[in-house]
Parts: C-alpha cells; structure tokens; sequence
C-alpha cells in the first residue's frame, strides 16, 4: 500500500515563511526558471512557486504545523507537517509526516479544484546533493484539500545529526508546486492572460481546443471577418457562426458559449454529448470557410494558408519509366506507432517501398517491373497541421485503442530535407499550438496550449478557463509514454500539432484591430449580446413574474365551434405581470397598455367548469382590489382573461355597473342552418327575473332579422350537451343559470325538415363528431397523404364516398386499410360490407405519437358479373 495519502489535521501553530524564490532540477541544485516579467497580481497567479518552511525545535514538536501560505494560481500552498505513528514491516514507529496543502479561506472560493504536482524536499545541511525528496500529484479540492505522505522519513533518522537533515533542532522542508490554473471559482481569464475561454457543452471540449487555434491564426481570423453574411441566416449559417464565435472571443470578459456554432451544424443537444472526430470538424470548418470566401476579396485564403503538395510516384528501376500524380493537402496524418518523434515519422511517410516480385508494376509498354513507390513533398503550407494517429484499430481486440507512447516533437521544426527541390524559403516551423488528449478510446478530455504570438510564451486553454503555462507544460509533459505519475497525468499526450513557417510568422500572426471587423457585423453581434442580455435577465427573473393571457371579443367572433374560444389555437394578448402587483394596479396598467381609460374596461377570469367548458367568471373588484394579482390568479404561472370593452361607439362613459347578485353575464351564438355555421355576436347583462323572450329583440337586431322573425333556443351547456330553452321562462329558472352561460339561437320559420343540419342540435352534434384523418397511398413508400374532415359516424360507403371525392376518382376503386399501431404502417383491408363506423376503422381511442389518426388506401380493379341484357348471358366486365 502507498504510503501518498490525504491528510486532514487542523494545524497547531504557524511557522514563519520562508519562501525564496528558486527553482531546483533533480540534483537540488539551483537552475534558471522560465521566468516572464509579471507585476504583484501575475505573481499572485504564477503556475509555480516554492513553498519553503523551517521549523524550530523539531524534537519537541508534538501536534501538527503549518507553513505561511505561497500563492500559486490565486490559491494558497502551505505545508502541513506532523509527527506520526505509522505501521511498517519493523512494525509501528514514528515518522514525519509531510503534506502539501491548498486549503482557500474564503468562502467564495470552497467550490474550487485544482491540478497540481509537487516535489516535498527536507533539505541537506551537509550535502545538498542528498536533499532527500518525494513527488506528488493530485487533484486538490475542498473535501481532499492536502496530500503527502505520512511517513514521508522515519522520524529518527530525521533527529539523526549524522545524517545531515537537522541542524541545532531545525530542519528545512520545501515543496515545488506547479498548477493547473483552479476550476469552480471566479477565474478572470481575461485579466490574467488576454483570453477567454470556451463553455463545454457536454463534450465539446474536442472542438473548443480547435476553435482557439483556428482564432489564433491571426491572418485568418481577419479573413473570417471579411466574409459577407448580411443575408445568412443566423441560425444555420456556419460562416456566421465562426464569425461570431471570433468575435465573442475577441471582445468578451468571460468564457464563450458554442450552442449557436453546434446548432448551424444541426447537431442537437445529443450531438454534443458525442466526441467527433477532430480531423473531420476541422475540415468541415475550413471547407465551409472556403466556399463562403470564393468571388469575395478574400477568395483563396483557405489554400493560402492551409495547402501544401505532394507528388505520389512510381520510378521503374530498369527501365526509363515514372508514373506520377501531384495531390493537395490541408493536413497530414503522421504514423507514431513504433516512431520517436516527428522526424522519424516524416521519413516513416515519404518511405520507398519496393514492387517486386508477385508485386511488380505494371508499366505499360514496358510490361511488369520492378519499381519504387513513394512520395515526396513538393510545397509545404504556410500553417502545417499535422494529426497524430494515437487512435488505432487493434485487430487483437477488435476495437480502437490510444497509443499513449512517448512521442517527441520539437519546438522548432525542419522539412528541408523532405522536399523534392528546394523552395524560395526554407521550410522551418515553429511550433504554434498542442492539442492535448486526457485519457483513453472511450472518452477523456481535451485542452490546447498555445504559443499565440510565436514569441515562445505559452498559454493553456481547458475549456472555460485560460492560464499562462511553462514551456514544458506545453511540450515535454505532452510527448506521452510517462508512467512517472509524478512527473504528469496517466494518459495524457498530444494528439495534433499546428507549425507555422518561419518565413510567414509575422504575416499570418498579424494583429487583428477593431478596424478589421466590418461595421455591419459589430452592430450585428452588439445587438444580438444586447438581446441575449435581455433574455438572459428575464430567465432569471422569470420567477418574479408570471403571464396573463388576454381575450377580448374579436377572439370569440374568429372562433367557430364549442365555448367561446379554443385555448392553445387562439392567440391571446399576453402580458408579463409581477407577481407582486395589486389587481388594482394591474387593472389600470392593463387599460393603459390596450389603449383604453380603466373605466371603459372589466376583467373576466376565464375558469374551467366542471364539466371541462371554459367560460369567463366574476371578479369583485371592491374585495380583491388590495390583493395581489397572483393572489387573485390562484398562483398559477399563466391567468387567462376576457377583457370587456366598452364600445367605442357607445355614447356612455364607463361601463355599466354590474350587480354580482342580481344580474348575469350571457353571450350569443347565431345558427345560419344554410351556411351550416355558427358565430358569435355578442354578450349582455341581465338580470336573471327577465324572460327569455324578451331577449329576442335584441337578438333579432344583431344579426338584421326582422320583428317577428320566429327564434328557437337553446342553451350551450357542453360540446355533446345542447338543450332547448322555453321561450316563455324566466332566466333564473334556468338550471344553474351563470355568468358565462352561451345561449344559441336560429331562425325557426325556415323548412328545417329539408336541411341537411337543421338545428343548432344538430350542428354540435356533427360537430363533436367531426374528426380528421389522414390518407395515405398504401403503394407509395412515405407518403404524407391528405387530411380530411369526416364524420365518425360514417359508415364505409360514406366514407368511401367523401376520400372519392376529393382524390377525384370513383369510390368504388377504392380499398382501405386499417393502420397498424405499434406502426405508422397499413395493416388489416377494410371489407367495404363492414357494419362498422368510421371510428371504429381508426381506433377512436388510439392516437399515434403525431396525434393524428391514419388509414391507408390503394387503387384497385373489381371485377363485376354483368347479365347480358338480350341473351341471357353472363360475362364479366372489368372496372
């Protein structure tokens, strides 16, 4: 068992500190560091740093000390150091216990993590080369805030003066701490670096890496700019989402979001829970970049930048014979499997290989023969993108695995040697950016480390947050192939590499300004930040408001059908409302906002009933006008509302006043038994010791009927429920009479007996029986098929009928198919004798995931016996 454990001792005392600021190699001795001029605050977030502790009267020391805090990264290192009982094969002795400890104070900070490895050193007095130090690496948070070792030296080979590690009852302990910078608290990347960073979706830290490096290529990046997408669609344009994303990282104080990128690929919320390959996006991107970029001023940029050549070849040995073929290439794809480092893997791909043998080519008049076979680079790009191949298939295993070998590359690169002839520059690289890959086959993470500016000054992007990292950081810990899990993280190598030619450095790492950015795209982006601010702000104060959905009588007039209006098909007018408003408040708000005095308005709330009608209700404004809105809403996040209005061509000055008691609210329904339609025309107050009959005036004169026009009613109660009013009634001896009752009404003195639908009965009858359903083409694979409006009472013939009519062929070639559920398929025929109904042919009860009822048809021809008219014969004819 390791004797590397967390400890978690609260500390005794605080020794002073110590720190100096020097960084040792392996041998203790003291080297140069990569140091960058950094004011207090970059010191403050250095990514390494000695935390030094001596400690006084050794011997004596009984509970557990603490150092003085070193900031690394904004957090603060200190030592934890103890005498401890520890078991052994000698059995249980005493030993120092040693911990490194990264414990932040306040508050904000206690969701933190962070990466880091040190090396805990209790120095030497006598021979600093027998310095006696331990590694560690770990990820530190607030649950598991130290790591160590408890038994990091038997506690008397410390105490032991010949060995050289105490001196007059002192001994000095240092730990080199190099990290990551911290997730989960407020991290300014901008402040400390210049950039941002990306949001991860889910698993698109893969893109991010190649986002940031594409933004880096400078040159590039201004290209994007160039590109005209006044006419592109925001949503699913990429040009305009690369655009966006430039510019987001460009000008923004915090990490960038990548949802509008995903989306104009058409990837959906499961799309970027799923890795892709990085090889394939970037050339997605680039490929979509260049087709935006043709016949504008910055058509070829792409190839500019990106494209090299090569000539693949075959030179017969024997005979004076070469076949040759110059390709293009936006990248290469470098074998590391068995390779050192680049350059091994450069000669692996321009290798000869032989054609011998049972192998020979073919050369045409010359016949088979020996041949080499190869290629050789003709033109190197002025940005070279070379992909390392750490993800193979195994035969052995039958799956793909990570190489995670150890595989160097070199911060400077040379490819002369690699050309078929010299070109007007020399083909030297630096190395601009290391894309890094964390884990296996299956999943892991990704980063990139950049060097944006070529001046050897290297930043590391993961995901949200950007840091300065250290040379080394960047390439050494990513060749791969460490086991040491000291010296790096199991797994974690680079997995592509971007060089950019000496000879064009400065060209493609030109500073991009403001004036780069066209004008229509700064108002673009600005406005659409300014939105999303808005949107941003009322999602989170979305919970202090709620929504009222306003209807007034030009919703009930379009409506034709059942109750007044069809919740989820009518548009009402809809107003976000505090939750804190009083009913008074927002009475007079609303009256403002639709233009109108408070006085010339009433609210009604729309309830349901118990029998599933909506219908508007009461409101007492004198007892609620103190409450709340929400209150008086019941708490529910949307309150639909009838709005009376007053009419504008009224000649009073307010609405009525309403008597709760002794008045009701009733609206108006007129059959045309003709149009087979009915409508709405109006509402009225009442009160309830009136007769019916003595509406009929009224009636008559909205809908332009003579005075003794005869008139039945009927009173609305449900969609299947219409019953007949007595003219000579009073309201109040209607059953349950109440406001928002609908009573209907037609002309009674037309030849009903001779109409198809001849009573209001009669129409909400057909009405609730009225369905519609889809027919599709058995024969036709995927068709849409047409909807049609039927009855569900409608037997086969009527039903063969009304799909005859409108496919415009006799419904007797007609045969139908029940659908089959568990499918959007046709299943069983439907025999055109069949007793059933239209709704038993669709399984009235069964809807498919579309809501939509299906059944299917093909054309057919029926074969019918025919007596002969004269001869007494039978023949048959075909139909």
């Amino acid at each position: 068992m390791s004797d590397v454990e967390e400890m978690d001792t609260s500390p005794d005392n605080h020794a002073t500190d110590n720190s100096v600021d020097l960084v040792k190699d392996e041998n203790d001795e003291v080297v140069e560091a990569e140091v960058v001029e950094a004011d207090e605050e970059d010191n403050f977030c250095k990514p390494e740093g000695l935390v030094c502790f001596v400690i006084a009267g050794l011997s004596k020391l009984t509970g557990s000390i603490l150092s003085q805090p070193t900031y690394i990264r904004g957090l603060p290192w200190r030592l934890l150091v103890m005498q401890r009982d520890v078991t052994t094969k000698e059995g249980r002795v005493k030993g120092l216990g040693v911990f490194v400890q990264c414990s932040p104070d306040s508050i904000e900070m206690q969701g933190y993590s962070c990466y880091a490895r040190a090396t805990i050193t209790l120095v030497n007095f006598v021979d600093p080369k027998n310095n006696h130090s331990r590694d560690i690496n770990h990820w530190f948070y607030n649950k598991e805030n130290d790591w160590g070792y408890g038994n990091f030296m038997a506690w008397q080979e410390v105490l032991d003066p010949s060995k050289g590690f105490i001196k007059d009852d002192n001994i000095e302990l240092q730990a080199h701490v190099v990290a990551d910078a911290p997730h989960g608290i407020n991290w300014d990347s901008k402040k400390h670096t210049g950039y941002v960073g990306m949001k991860n979706q889910g698993a698109t830290c893969y893109m991010s890496s190649l986002l940031q490096t594409l933004y880096c290529t400078n040159k590039l990046r201004k290209a994007v700019y160039q590109m005209p997408t006044e006419n592109d669609d925001s949503v699913k344009s990429v040009p305009l989402a690369m655009q966006r994303i430039f510019y987001e990282l460009q000008y923004s104080d915090k990490a960038v979001g990548t949802k509008k990128l995903t989306k104009s690929f058409g990837w959906d919320t499961v799309d970027s829970f799923m890795q892709h390959d990085v090889q394939e996006l970037s050339r997605v991107l680039l490929d979509n970049l260049d087709d935006k970029m043709k016949g504008t001023i910055v058509e070829g940029t792409i190839p500019q930048l990106f494209e090299g050549k090569m000539e693949s070849y075959v030179r017969c040995t024997k005979v004076d014979y070469v076949s040759s073929r110059t390709e293009t290439f936006f990248d290469i794809q470098l074998n590391i499997k068995g390779k050192k480092n680049v350059h091994e893997s450069f000669k692996d791909y321009v290798a000869v290989e032989m054609l011998d043998g049972e192998n020979k080519y073919d050369a045409e008049k010359y016949g088979l023969q020996e041949a080499k076979k190869g290629v050789i680079f003709i033109k190197f790009p002025p940005v070279l993108h070379l992909h390392l191949m750490r993800f193979q298939y195994d035969p052995i295993t039958d799956s793909n695995i990570k190489i995670n070998d150890r595989y160097e590359f070199p911060e400077h690169l040379k490819l002369d040697e690699f050309l078929k002839e010299p070109e007007s520059t020399p083909p030297h690289y630096t190395l601009h950016a290391v894309l890094v890959h964390s884990g296996d086959n299956y999943g892991g993470h990704y980063v990139a480390c950049l060097n944006p500016r070529g001046d050897g000054k290297w930043y590391k992007f993961d995901d949200d947050v950007v840091s300065k990292c250290l040379k080394r950081d960047a390439i050494d810990y990513n060749f791969g192939g460490v086991e040491d899990i000291a010296v790096m993280r199991s797994c974690t190598s680079a997995y592509m590499l971007v060089y950019i030619r000496d000879s064009h450095i400065v060209d493609i790492l030109q500073e991009v300004s403001d004036s780069d950015i066209s004008e229509y795209l700064v108002k673009r982006f600005e406005e659409e930040k300014r939105m999303d601010s808005i949107r941003r702000k009322e999602r989170n104060e979305a919970h202090l408001y709620f929504q009222v959905e306003v209807y007034v009588e030009g919703h009930f007039q379009a409506h034709v059908g059942t109750d007044l209006v069809l919740m989820g098909e009518a548009k009402p007018i809809c107003f976000k409302v505090s939750k804190s408003s009083t009913l008074q408040d927002f009475k007079i708000s609303l009256a403002k906002q639709m233009g109108f005095p408070a006085s010339h308005v009433r609210m009604w709330p729309l309830e349901k009933r118990n029998n599933n009608t909506i219908r508007p209700t009461p409101i007492e404004m004198a007892e609620n006008m103190g409450k709340s809105v929400f209150e008086c809403a019941d708490c529910r996040s949307s309150w639909p509302l009838f709005l009376e209005i007053l009419d504008p061509d009224s000649e009073a000055e307010c609405l009525s006043e309403y008597d709760f008691r002794s008045q009701v609210l009733l609206f108006y329904k007129y059959y045309d038994p003709h149009m087979q339609r009915i409508s709405y025309v109006g509402h009225t107050y009442e009160v309830i010791s009136r007769y019916f009959a003595e509406l009929m005036p009224f009636l008559r004169e909205k809908v332009g009927l003579s005075a003794n026009t005869p008139l039945l009613l009927y009173e609305e109660v449900k969609p299947n429920m219409i019953e007949p009013i007595d003219p000579y009634k009073q309201l109040r001896q209607l059953e349950e009479i109440r406001d928002g009752d609908i009573i209907c009404f037609q002309r009674a003195d037309l030849p009903l007996d001779k109409m198809e639908v001849s009573t209001v009965q009669d129409y909400f009858r057909e009405l609730y029986n009225r369905v519609e359903v889809i027919f599709c083409d058995h024969t036709i694979l995927g068709d849409h098929g047409v909807a049609i409006p039927l009855n569900l009472r409608m037997n086969y013939v009527q039903m063969a009928k009304a799909v005859a009519q409108v496919l415009g062929i006799d419904w007797f070639y007609l045969q139908f198919f029940k659908p089959n559920h568990s499918r959007t398929l046709p299943d069983v025929p439907i025999q055109h004798n069949t007793d059933g109904s239209l709704r038993d042919f669709i399984n009235w009860k069964f809807k498919h995931a579309d809501q939509n009822f299906y059944l299917y048809f093909q054309k057919v021809m029926r074969f019918v016996m025919l007596i002969h008219p004269v001869k007494g014969q039978c023949v048959w004819d075909i139909l």
